[in-house]
């Protein structure tokens, strides 16, 4: 296979005959451009240059022997030729905002809640990659909805208590940890940073927090797994920090199975099943990105049918993740047998949001569930987890008693750990306060970030008046507000599966 010219390359930059270059090798990409699930305009725009970097924010290499046929590879490209591959202007700033004295960023020191790691993020990524973190389902409400009802449950603090002393320890699914809090799974870190997942999980393996990988990450599951093993054994002593792994199904059942045993093989310690997700909710703000790049590159039909759905319509604008396939409208509560005779360590489903799914999860033998509307991103106006949270324990206490509920979305404060664990969840995923302090200030950040939740959530055990968290109970907060706009039926049932 002779090398090809950088210039014939350059040629192909078009949507009928469209050409790319990915580490070295020229990939004829024409008839991938309408099914790539990130949208026809990303690949339209690299369309006859090196795209390698651009790709590596969103994709590990091994994507392109999953999506692409073997002879999509045209051959290597010549290297003495890269000059004459079509190049990229770069696109000028248009806000004034975004002059260099704003990418300033304040000294790390500077952040002293969670809630600032996201202005200094805001100054650095690129405007595509904050929307991608930032944006939710349809107007909002969903998101809103989780920040908001945190603040709607109110400690009563016990006083006069010896709090010297705080023990924030607990065990997330046998595994123990040194505060009730874990990294909850993000896709595509790439985009946010250059060292993506690991340059994340360095930050929690030296905190020694837990962490959930999701399956759409930029690097490979080995690779995340293998870095993090080079990570522990740089440690002067060993990190508690253990991985676990979020799980797309591939629709394939044989694929399913595969991935299945990849992650098994690597070692990471529990499947976390998502299931709220058959397809992508209407992410808004990425609607729009999308529609202005195709706008941008000839494609005024596609950026209106979009929005009228299809097989492209769940993309994520800033590259397509979750891959293509790894979402299913197919997938019951049948399906979890299957799982566990191929899964023999921990199950928890992510994505329950009622009680009466949480009493299935229970009754078809998972290890535990994640209450969640997937960060606001999915149903438009779903529940926040702190109310599906008060449903469970108003309408089936006995699933808190028999499986770890997990809770996440919105949480900006240490202190509102306590909250979800007085109302009887075992631990909080933490989500974006992470990621926005990984994309301004890499694993420094993510360390800043986790000592700040950290900071909080002692201090908090020592003003409620507890010392360790054993002691967390219902009759520490008033969650009155919530509870009276909780799901009231006139006769509440929930049936068995049986």
């Amino acid at each position: 296979m002779g090398h090809i010219d950088g210039a014939e390359v350059a040629k192909h930059d078009k949507q009928k005959s469209c050409w790319i270059v990915l580490d070295s090798n020229v990939y004829d990409v024409t008839n991938f451009v309408s099914e790539h699930p990130g949208g026809a305009p990303i690949i339209l725009r690299h369309a006859g240059t090196d795209a390698t970097e651009e790709f590596k924010k969103y994709h590990p290499l091994d994507y392109l022997t999953d999506y692409l046929p073997a002879d999509a590879r045209l051959g290597p490209v010549d290297p003495g030729t890269f000059g004459q591959l079509r190049q990229i202007k770069e696109e000028k700033a248009v806000k004034a905002s975004d002059s260099d004295s704003s990418h300033d960023l304040p000294h790390l020191s500077l952040c002293v809640s969670a809630t600032d790691f996201e202005q200094a993020a805001k100054a650095v990524l690129p405007h595509k990659s904050y929307i991608y973190a930032s944006t939710s389902a349809n107007t909002g409400l969903s998101l809103k909805g989780n920040l908001d009802d945190w603040g709607r449950i109110h400690f009563r603090p016990r006083v006069m208590r010896n709090v010297g002393d705080v023990d924030p320890r607990c065990r997330i699914l046998g595994h123990e940890s040194p505060y009730p809090f874990y990294m909850s799974p993000m896709g595509t870190m790439g985009a946010i940073h250059a060292g993506a997942e690991p340059e994340m999980y360095k930050g929690a393996v030296r905190k020694g927090i837990h962490a959930v990988v999701s399956t759409a990450s930029t690097k490979s599951s080995e690779q995340i797994m293998q870095r993090y093993v080079e990570e522990q054994e740089s440690m002067k002593r060993a990190s508690p920090t253990v991985l676990f792994y979020q799980y797309y199904m591939p629709v394939d059942r044989t694929k399913a199975i595969a991935l299945m045993g990849i992650v098994k093989k690597c070692g990471y310690k529990g499947l976390w099943i998502t299931v709220d997700t058959p397809v992508l909710g209407k992410r808004t703000a990425d609607r729009y990105l999308q529609a202005e790049e195709a706008f941008a590159v000839g494609l005024e039909e596609s950026a209106s049918s979009w929005e009228t759905g299809g097989d492209n319509a769940f993309a994520p604008a800033m590259g397509g993740r979750p891959v293509q396939g790894q979402l299913s409208p197919h997938t019951t509560w049948e399906d979890l047998v299957w799982i566990r005779k191929e899964w023999d360590g921990p199950i928890v489903l992510k994505g329950i949001q009622c009680a009466e799914d949480a009493k299935l999860a229970m009754e078809y033998g998972c290890d535990g569930i994640l209450l969640s509307n997937h960060g606001g991103r999915q149903l438009h106006t779903a529940p926040s987890a702190l109310m599906t949270l008060c449903e469970i324990r108003t309408y089936c206490p006995e699933v808190l008693k028999k499986l770890e509920v997990f809770v996440d979305g919105g949480l900006r404060d240490g202190n509102d750990v306590l909250k979800a664990l007085c109302l009887g969840a075992k631990a909080v995923g933490v989500g974006r306060p992470f990621l926005y302090a990984l994309g301004a200030y890499g694993s420094k950040g993510v360390e800043r970030c986790v000592d700040v939740l950290a900071e909080e959530l002692q201090t908090g055990m020592r003003l409620l008046g507890i010392t360790s968290l054993d002691q967390c109970r219902p009759s520490l907060v008033n969650a009155s507000r919530l509870l009276n706009e909780m799901y009231r039926p006139d006769q509440f049932s929930i049936k068995s599966k049986l």
